[in-house]
Protein backbone atom coordinates (compact mmCIF):
# COMPACT_ATOMS: atom_id res chain seq x y z
CA UNK A 1 0.00 0.00 0.00
CA UNK A 2 2.90 2.34 0.65
CA UNK A 3 4.52 3.34 -2.65
CA UNK A 4 8.28 3.00 -2.34
CA UNK A 5 10.90 4.32 -4.71
CA UNK A 6 10.61 1.20 -6.88
CA UNK A 7 6.78 1.24 -7.05
CA UNK A 8 4.38 3.52 -8.87
CA UNK A 9 3.08 6.40 -6.74
CA UNK A 10 -0.64 6.67 -6.05
CA UNK A 11 -2.67 8.86 -8.38
CA UNK A 12 -4.00 11.81 -6.39
CA UNK A 13 -6.58 12.93 -5.41
CA UNK A 14 -8.11 9.69 -4.17
CA UNK A 15 -11.86 9.15 -4.41
CA UNK A 16 -14.42 6.89 -2.80
CA UNK A 17 -16.70 4.59 -4.76
CA UNK A 18 -19.46 7.24 -4.56
CA UNK A 19 -19.39 11.02 -4.20
CA UNK A 20 -20.12 10.89 -0.46
CA UNK A 21 -17.95 7.93 0.53
CA UNK A 22 -14.35 8.01 1.71
CA UNK A 23 -11.54 6.40 -0.31
CA UNK A 24 -10.78 2.86 0.80
CA UNK A 25 -7.04 3.65 0.82
CA UNK A 26 -7.20 6.01 3.81
CA UNK A 27 -7.16 3.33 6.51
CA UNK A 28 -4.10 1.64 5.05
CA UNK A 29 -2.33 4.97 4.61
CA UNK A 30 -3.03 5.89 8.25
CA UNK A 31 -1.65 2.59 9.50
CA UNK A 32 1.24 1.82 7.16
CA UNK A 33 2.09 4.79 4.97
CA UNK A 34 1.86 8.21 6.63
CA UNK A 35 4.22 9.68 3.98
CA UNK A 36 3.06 8.35 0.62
CA UNK A 37 4.33 9.18 -2.85
CA UNK A 38 1.55 10.52 -5.07
CA UNK A 39 1.20 11.81 -8.62
CA UNK A 40 -0.75 15.06 -8.94
CA UNK A 41 -3.04 15.98 -11.87
CA UNK A 42 -0.06 17.81 -13.39
CA UNK A 43 2.00 14.60 -13.45
CA UNK A 44 4.41 15.95 -10.82
CA UNK A 45 5.07 13.98 -7.64
CA UNK A 46 4.43 15.08 -4.05
CA UNK A 47 4.33 13.60 -0.56
CA UNK A 48 0.87 12.83 0.85
CA UNK A 49 0.17 13.21 4.59
CA UNK A 50 -2.98 11.63 6.02
CA UNK A 51 -2.46 11.39 9.79
CA UNK A 52 -4.09 14.04 11.94
CA UNK A 53 -1.01 14.93 13.97
CA UNK A 54 1.26 15.14 10.91
CA UNK A 55 -1.18 17.32 8.98
CA UNK A 56 -1.78 19.54 12.00
CA UNK A 57 1.97 19.93 12.57
CA UNK A 58 2.73 20.84 8.96
CA UNK A 59 -0.10 23.37 8.73
CA UNK A 60 1.09 25.06 11.90
CA UNK A 61 4.78 25.10 10.86
CA UNK A 62 5.86 28.38 9.17
CA UNK A 63 8.64 26.55 7.32
CA UNK A 64 5.97 25.05 5.07
CA UNK A 65 4.74 27.81 2.78
CA UNK A 66 1.46 27.90 0.88
CA UNK A 67 3.00 29.43 -2.26
CA UNK A 68 4.16 26.92 -4.86
CA UNK A 69 6.22 29.13 -7.18
CA UNK A 70 9.69 27.68 -6.49
CA UNK A 71 11.33 26.00 -9.46
CA UNK A 72 11.36 22.61 -7.76
CA UNK A 73 7.83 22.84 -6.30
CA UNK A 74 5.33 20.33 -7.64
CA UNK A 75 2.66 21.82 -9.88
CA UNK A 76 -0.88 20.92 -8.97
CA UNK A 77 -2.31 21.35 -12.47
CA UNK A 78 -0.59 21.02 -15.82
CA UNK A 79 -0.26 24.67 -16.75
CA UNK A 80 2.43 27.28 -16.44
CA UNK A 81 1.78 28.47 -12.87
CA UNK A 82 0.74 25.02 -11.68
CA UNK A 83 -2.73 26.09 -10.65
CA UNK A 84 -4.27 28.47 -8.16
CA UNK A 85 -1.63 27.76 -5.49
CA UNK A 86 1.10 29.09 -7.74
CA UNK A 87 -0.94 31.88 -9.30
CA UNK A 88 -0.30 35.62 -9.19
CA UNK A 89 -3.13 35.83 -6.66
CA UNK A 90 -1.32 33.45 -4.31
CA UNK A 91 1.95 35.32 -4.79
CA UNK A 92 0.47 38.77 -4.11
CA UNK A 93 -0.86 37.97 -0.64
CA UNK A 94 1.91 37.93 2.00
CA UNK A 95 2.72 34.32 2.78
CA UNK A 96 4.64 34.47 6.05
CA UNK A 97 6.17 36.64 8.73
CA UNK A 98 5.10 40.03 9.99
CA UNK A 99 3.59 41.20 6.69
CA UNK A 100 1.36 38.14 6.62
CA UNK A 101 0.32 38.73 10.23
CA UNK A 102 -0.62 42.34 9.44
CA UNK A 103 -2.55 41.28 6.34
CA UNK A 104 -4.58 38.73 8.32
CA UNK A 105 -5.17 41.24 11.10
CA UNK A 106 -6.44 43.86 8.67
CA UNK A 107 -8.69 41.56 6.65
CA UNK A 108 -9.67 39.45 9.64
CA UNK A 109 -11.46 42.34 11.34
CA UNK A 110 -14.31 41.69 8.91
CA UNK A 111 -14.61 38.04 9.90
CA UNK A 112 -14.79 38.20 13.68
CA UNK A 113 -17.64 36.52 15.56
CA UNK A 114 -19.00 39.94 16.49
CA UNK A 115 -19.01 41.13 12.88
CA UNK A 116 -20.62 37.89 11.67
CA UNK A 117 -23.37 38.28 14.28
CA UNK A 118 -24.40 41.55 12.64
CA UNK A 119 -24.69 39.78 9.27
CA UNK A 120 -26.93 36.98 10.51
CA UNK A 121 -30.31 38.72 10.01
CA UNK A 122 -29.51 39.56 6.41
CA UNK A 123 -28.19 36.05 5.67
CA UNK A 124 -31.28 34.47 7.21
CA UNK A 125 -33.61 36.76 5.25
CA UNK A 126 -31.85 35.86 2.00
CA UNK A 127 -31.97 32.14 2.83
CA UNK A 128 -35.72 32.47 3.45
CA UNK A 129 -36.22 34.21 0.10
CA UNK A 130 -34.21 31.56 -1.75
CA UNK A 131 -36.23 28.78 -0.15
CA UNK A 132 -39.40 30.65 -1.14
CA UNK A 133 -38.16 30.71 -4.73
CA UNK A 134 -37.24 27.03 -4.63
CA UNK A 135 -40.68 26.09 -3.31
CA UNK A 136 -42.30 28.23 -6.02
CA UNK A 137 -40.20 26.39 -8.60
CA UNK A 138 -41.54 23.08 -7.32
CA UNK A 139 -39.89 19.77 -6.73
CA UNK A 140 -37.75 18.00 -7.58
CA UNK A 141 -35.32 20.89 -7.41
CA UNK A 142 -31.55 21.23 -7.33
CA UNK A 143 -30.63 22.59 -3.91
CA UNK A 144 -27.23 23.65 -5.24
CA UNK A 145 -28.78 25.86 -7.93
CA UNK A 146 -31.53 27.32 -5.76
CA UNK A 147 -29.79 27.77 -2.40
CA UNK A 148 -26.23 26.48 -1.95
CA UNK A 149 -24.84 28.64 -4.77
CA UNK A 150 -26.77 31.93 -4.65
CA UNK A 151 -26.62 32.40 -0.86
CA UNK A 152 -22.79 32.51 -0.49
CA UNK A 153 -22.56 34.61 -3.66
CA UNK A 154 -24.93 37.20 -2.19
CA UNK A 155 -23.13 37.15 1.17
CA UNK A 156 -19.60 37.65 -0.15
CA UNK A 157 -20.69 40.23 -2.74
CA UNK A 158 -22.49 42.21 -0.05
CA UNK A 159 -19.44 41.99 2.20
CA UNK A 160 -17.00 43.08 -0.50
CA UNK A 161 -19.29 45.68 -2.02
CA UNK A 162 -19.37 44.17 -5.51
CA UNK A 163 -22.62 43.62 -7.46
CA UNK A 164 -24.12 40.15 -7.08
CA UNK A 165 -25.53 40.62 -10.59
CA UNK A 166 -21.99 39.91 -11.87
CA UNK A 167 -22.03 36.42 -10.36
CA UNK A 168 -21.97 34.61 -13.72
CA UNK A 169 -18.76 36.36 -14.64
CA UNK A 170 -16.77 35.65 -11.50
CA UNK A 171 -18.28 32.17 -11.21
CA UNK A 172 -16.65 31.41 -14.56
CA UNK A 173 -13.36 33.03 -13.54
CA UNK A 174 -13.36 31.08 -10.27
CA UNK A 175 -14.02 27.83 -12.10
CA UNK A 176 -11.09 28.47 -14.43
CA UNK A 177 -8.77 29.29 -11.53
CA UNK A 178 -9.79 26.28 -9.45
CA UNK A 179 -10.09 23.71 -12.21
CA UNK A 180 -7.15 21.36 -12.57
CA UNK A 181 -7.87 19.73 -15.92
CA UNK A 182 -10.57 21.45 -18.01
CA UNK A 183 -8.97 24.61 -19.41
CA UNK A 184 -6.01 25.36 -21.63
CA UNK A 185 -3.26 27.87 -20.89
CA UNK A 186 -4.65 30.61 -23.16
CA UNK A 187 -8.13 30.39 -21.58
CA UNK A 188 -6.62 30.41 -18.09
CA UNK A 189 -4.53 33.49 -18.78
CA UNK A 190 -7.46 35.35 -20.35
CA UNK A 191 -9.73 34.57 -17.40
CA UNK A 192 -7.07 35.66 -14.91
CA UNK A 193 -6.50 38.93 -16.81
CA UNK A 194 -10.24 39.64 -17.00
CA UNK A 195 -10.70 38.90 -13.31
CA UNK A 196 -7.82 41.19 -12.36
CA UNK A 197 -9.22 43.98 -14.55
CA UNK A 198 -12.64 43.54 -12.93
CA UNK A 199 -11.28 43.78 -9.39
CA UNK A 200 -8.95 46.67 -10.29
CA UNK A 201 -11.96 48.63 -11.53
CA UNK A 202 -13.76 48.01 -8.25
CA UNK A 203 -10.72 49.05 -6.22
CA UNK A 204 -10.60 52.30 -8.21
CA UNK A 205 -14.32 52.87 -7.59
CA UNK A 206 -13.92 52.28 -3.85
CA UNK A 207 -10.99 54.68 -3.74
CA UNK A 208 -13.08 57.38 -5.41
CA UNK A 209 -16.37 56.71 -3.59
CA UNK A 210 -15.83 54.41 -0.60
CA UNK A 211 -18.80 52.80 1.12
CA UNK A 212 -19.44 50.55 4.12
CA UNK A 213 -17.86 47.35 2.80
CA UNK A 214 -14.68 45.34 3.18
CA UNK A 215 -13.05 46.44 -0.07
CA UNK A 216 -13.58 50.13 0.75
CA UNK A 217 -12.16 49.52 4.21
CA UNK A 218 -9.03 47.91 2.76
CA UNK A 219 -8.54 50.78 0.33
CA UNK A 220 -8.46 53.37 3.12
CA UNK A 221 -7.01 51.14 5.88
CA UNK A 222 -3.47 51.84 7.03
CA UNK A 223 -1.45 49.18 8.84
CA UNK A 224 0.39 49.88 12.13
CA UNK A 225 3.51 50.99 10.24
CA UNK A 226 1.58 53.55 8.22
CA UNK A 227 1.91 51.67 4.92
CA UNK A 228 -1.22 51.33 2.78
CA UNK A 229 -2.04 48.01 1.14
CA UNK A 230 -0.60 48.10 -2.37
CA UNK A 231 -2.84 48.17 -5.43
CA UNK A 232 -1.67 44.67 -6.29
CA UNK A 233 -2.48 43.37 -2.80
CA UNK A 234 -5.90 45.04 -2.87
CA UNK A 235 -6.83 43.51 -6.21
CA UNK A 236 -5.69 39.99 -5.38
CA UNK A 237 -7.08 40.11 -1.84
CA UNK A 238 -10.48 41.00 -3.26
CA UNK A 239 -10.11 38.27 -5.86
CA UNK A 240 -9.12 35.64 -3.29
CA UNK A 241 -11.99 36.52 -0.96
CA UNK A 242 -14.49 36.46 -3.83
CA UNK A 243 -13.33 33.01 -4.97
CA UNK A 244 -13.07 31.46 -1.50
CA UNK A 245 -16.19 33.18 -0.20
CA UNK A 246 -18.57 31.58 -2.67
CA UNK A 247 -16.99 28.50 -4.27
CA UNK A 248 -16.00 26.59 -1.15
CA UNK A 249 -19.08 27.54 0.87
CA UNK A 250 -21.40 26.57 -1.98
CA UNK A 251 -19.87 23.11 -2.10
CA UNK A 252 -19.88 22.64 1.68
CA UNK A 253 -23.57 23.60 1.94
CA UNK A 254 -24.49 21.11 -0.78
CA UNK A 255 -22.47 18.27 0.73
CA UNK A 256 -23.69 18.98 4.28
CA UNK A 257 -27.36 18.78 3.29
CA UNK A 258 -26.68 15.69 1.15
CA UNK A 259 -24.90 13.92 4.01
CA UNK A 260 -27.74 14.66 6.41
CA UNK A 261 -30.36 13.43 3.94
CA UNK A 262 -28.36 10.39 2.80
CA UNK A 263 -29.34 8.67 6.05
CA UNK A 264 -32.82 9.86 6.96
CA UNK A 265 -32.18 9.17 10.65
CA UNK A 266 -29.76 12.10 10.74
CA UNK A 267 -32.33 14.57 9.41
CA UNK A 268 -35.02 13.20 11.75
CA UNK A 269 -32.72 13.64 14.73
CA UNK A 270 -32.15 17.30 13.86
CA UNK A 271 -35.88 17.79 13.45
CA UNK A 272 -36.38 16.41 16.95
CA UNK A 273 -33.56 18.47 18.49
CA UNK A 274 -32.57 21.70 16.72
CA UNK A 275 -29.90 22.34 19.36
CA UNK A 276 -27.80 19.72 17.55
CA UNK A 277 -27.38 21.93 14.48
CA UNK A 278 -24.17 23.47 15.87
CA UNK A 279 -22.42 20.13 16.46
CA UNK A 280 -23.96 18.61 13.32
CA UNK A 281 -22.31 21.30 11.19
CA UNK A 282 -18.93 20.52 12.76
CA UNK A 283 -19.45 16.81 12.20
CA UNK A 284 -20.43 17.34 8.57
CA UNK A 285 -17.23 19.33 8.09
CA UNK A 286 -15.24 16.48 9.65
CA UNK A 287 -17.08 13.73 7.79
CA UNK A 288 -16.80 15.35 4.35
CA UNK A 289 -14.85 12.82 2.31
CA UNK A 290 -14.11 15.09 -0.64
CA UNK A 291 -13.01 18.63 0.22
CA UNK A 292 -10.86 18.59 -2.91
CA UNK A 293 -7.16 18.44 -3.63
CA UNK A 294 -6.21 19.11 -0.01
CA UNK A 295 -3.79 21.70 1.30
CA UNK A 296 -0.42 21.87 -0.50
CA UNK A 297 2.68 23.11 1.25
CA UNK A 298 6.21 23.68 -0.04
CA UNK A 299 9.32 23.21 2.06
CA UNK A 300 12.46 25.15 1.21
CA UNK A 301 14.55 23.78 4.07
CA UNK A 302 14.94 20.42 5.77
CA UNK A 303 12.28 19.54 8.33
CA UNK A 304 11.43 16.52 10.45
CA UNK A 305 7.83 15.41 10.91
CA UNK A 306 7.06 12.40 13.13
CA UNK A 307 10.60 11.10 12.69
CA UNK A 308 10.52 11.46 8.91
CA UNK A 309 13.09 13.85 7.47
CA UNK A 310 11.71 15.83 4.55
CA UNK A 311 14.39 17.40 2.32
CA UNK A 312 14.30 20.92 0.90
CA UNK A 313 12.19 21.12 -2.24
CA UNK A 314 9.51 18.77 -0.92
CA UNK A 315 5.91 19.52 -1.85
CA UNK A 316 3.52 18.09 0.74
CA UNK A 317 -0.17 17.46 0.17
CA UNK A 318 -2.00 17.66 3.49
CA UNK A 319 -5.19 15.63 3.16
CA UNK A 320 -7.33 17.19 5.88
CA UNK A 321 -10.26 14.92 5.03
CA UNK A 322 -8.16 11.82 5.67
CA UNK A 323 -6.79 13.40 8.86
CA UNK A 324 -10.39 13.93 9.98
CA UNK A 325 -10.93 10.16 9.77
CA UNK A 326 -7.87 9.28 11.88
CA UNK A 327 -8.93 6.64 14.43
CA UNK A 328 -6.22 7.72 16.87
CA UNK A 329 -8.06 11.04 17.27
CA UNK A 330 -11.73 10.28 16.54
CA UNK A 331 -13.78 7.39 17.93
CA UNK A 332 -15.71 5.58 15.18
CA UNK A 333 -14.32 7.97 12.53
CA UNK A 334 -16.31 6.30 9.76
CA UNK A 335 -19.62 7.15 11.42
CA UNK A 336 -21.36 10.51 11.31
CA UNK A 337 -22.03 11.32 14.97
CA UNK A 338 -24.14 14.48 15.11
CA UNK A 339 -23.35 15.27 18.74
CA UNK A 340 -19.63 14.47 18.54
CA UNK A 341 -17.67 16.40 21.15
CA UNK A 342 -14.87 17.29 21.19
CA UNK A 343 -14.41 17.50 17.43
CA UNK A 344 -10.90 18.75 16.60
CA UNK A 345 -11.34 18.47 12.83
CA UNK A 346 -9.02 20.24 10.43
CA UNK A 347 -11.57 21.18 7.78
CA UNK A 348 -10.57 24.85 8.06
CA UNK A 349 -6.91 24.10 8.57
CA UNK A 350 -4.94 25.37 11.52
CA UNK A 351 -2.08 27.73 12.24
CA UNK A 352 -1.19 30.97 10.44
CA UNK A 353 -3.01 30.01 7.23
CA UNK A 354 -6.22 28.64 8.69
CA UNK A 355 -9.36 29.70 6.81
CA UNK A 356 -9.94 33.39 7.44
CA UNK A 357 -13.66 33.14 6.71
CA UNK A 358 -14.47 30.07 8.77
CA UNK A 359 -16.79 31.94 11.16
CA UNK A 360 -18.78 33.20 8.18
CA UNK A 361 -18.92 29.75 6.58
CA UNK A 362 -20.12 28.21 9.83
CA UNK A 363 -22.79 30.89 10.19
CA UNK A 364 -24.07 30.27 6.66
CA UNK A 365 -24.21 26.50 7.24
CA UNK A 366 -26.09 26.82 10.52
CA UNK A 367 -28.55 29.33 9.08
CA UNK A 368 -29.25 27.14 6.05
CA UNK A 369 -29.96 24.12 8.25
CA UNK A 370 -32.23 26.03 10.64
CA UNK A 371 -34.22 27.51 7.73
CA UNK A 372 -34.56 24.17 5.93
CA UNK A 373 -35.54 22.29 9.09
CA UNK A 374 -38.22 24.85 9.84
CA UNK A 375 -39.50 25.44 6.32
CA UNK A 376 -39.09 22.00 4.71
CA UNK A 377 -39.13 19.32 7.43
CA UNK A 378 -40.07 16.67 4.84
CA UNK A 379 -36.99 17.45 2.74
CA UNK A 380 -35.35 14.39 1.19
CA UNK A 381 -33.01 13.49 -1.63
CA UNK A 382 -34.77 13.06 -4.95
CA UNK A 383 -32.16 10.54 -6.09
CA UNK A 384 -30.26 7.73 -4.35
CA UNK A 385 -27.26 9.05 -2.43
CA UNK A 386 -25.05 6.63 -4.35
CA UNK A 387 -26.06 8.32 -7.61
CA UNK A 388 -24.94 11.82 -6.61
CA UNK A 389 -22.13 13.03 -8.83
CA UNK A 390 -19.00 14.83 -7.72
CA UNK A 391 -17.69 17.92 -9.45
CA UNK A 392 -14.76 16.73 -11.52
CA UNK A 393 -11.42 18.46 -11.83
CA UNK A 394 -11.82 21.22 -9.23
CA UNK A 395 -9.26 21.97 -6.53
CA UNK A 396 -12.23 22.12 -4.14
CA UNK A 397 -14.60 19.16 -3.88
CA UNK A 398 -18.33 19.37 -4.34
CA UNK A 399 -21.45 17.81 -5.84
CA UNK A 400 -22.56 18.78 -9.34
CA UNK A 401 -26.18 18.86 -8.12
CA UNK A 402 -28.19 18.03 -4.99
CA UNK A 403 -31.66 16.95 -6.18
CA UNK A 404 -34.28 17.26 -3.44
CA UNK A 405 -38.05 17.03 -2.93
CA UNK A 406 -40.32 17.74 0.01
Amino acid sequence: MCPSQDREPLRYPLHGSTALEAPEEWDALHERCPFARVTLPSGDEATLLTRHEDVRQVLADPRFTNVLRAGDAARISDEESGGVFGSDMAMAIPARGETHRRWRQTVGRWFTAERIATLRPGIEAMAEKLVDDMVAHGHPADLRTHLAYPLPVWVICDLLGVPAADHDRFAYWSDVMLNLTRYGQDEIEQAQDDFVDYMAAHVYTKRETPSADLLSDLVIEWDPDGEPMSERELVFTGQALLVAGHETTTNVIGKTVALLLADRRRWERLLADRSLVHSAVEEALRFDADPGIGVPRYLDEEAEISGQVLPPGTTVMCCTAAANRDATVFDTPGEMVLDRSPNPHLAFGTGPHSCLGQALARAELRIVLHVLLRRLPSLELAAPAADLRRLEGLAVGGLSEVPVRW
